[in-house]
């Protein structure tokens, strides 16, 4: 049995070695906010329109921004934060599309109608990301009140739709990376 520092699993001693004549290499990637000839797509609920229209506006300013032409964003709206993943899904399968942007808020009210729609929401998206292998940026809102919303549309708490568009950025390029990577080993 090894003693000392490292010793155990995921110490040095755990480390496998290079073939003789070569140096192991560690190889770490990150994606990073590139947009120049990207194409996205953003589903935004209509519902809370007054806070959606800004996280919309926030996406927008985020790809404008960072190299994203205003024709190569796809804007489509949808009634409700529980129609985004159908949409996205569409949106996802399209070979246009590098990624998703879905906005939306639901705000609690007295029911427990809010946790339906914002887990549905939430579920819905996920499985469309994992099943289509498309990133789907999670830009939803789920507040206790509205001025919790608008907090987070603009307001003091910053914009959630801006955070959603780089999210999506960040991915496409890491997953771009990564397929140069696995083309290239």
């Amino acid at each position: 049995m090894r003693d000392g520092p490292g010793a155990g699993p995921g110490g040095p001693a755990d480390v496998p070695h290079a073939p003789e004549g070569r140096t192991p290499v560690a190889t770490s990637m990150r994606g990073e906010l590139r947009g120049r000839g990207r194409r996205f797509a953003i589903v935004v609920s209509r519902f809370n329109e007054l806070v959606t229209e800004r996280l919309l506006a926030g996406a927008r300013a985020c790809f404008e921004q960072h190299g994203v032409s205003a024709d190569a964003v796809l804007v489509v709206s949808v009634p409700g934060a529980w129609e985004l993943p159908v949409a996205a899904r569409a949106l996802a399968l399209r070979s246009d599309v590098d990624a998703v942007v879905a906005l939306g808020c639901v705000i609690r009210g007295d029911t427990p109608h809010f946790d339906y729609v914002a887990g549905g929401a939430a579920q819905g998206l996920m499985a469309v990301a994992n099943e289509t292998g498309v990133p789907v940026a999670f830009g939803v809102l789920t507040t206790e009140d509205p001025d919790q919303a608008l907090a987070r549309a603009g307001g003091k708490l910053g914009n959630k739709g801006w955070e959603a568009a780089q999210t999506a950025l960040e991915m496409t390029d890491l997953l771009a990376r990564l397929e140069e990577h696995r083309a290239g080993a």
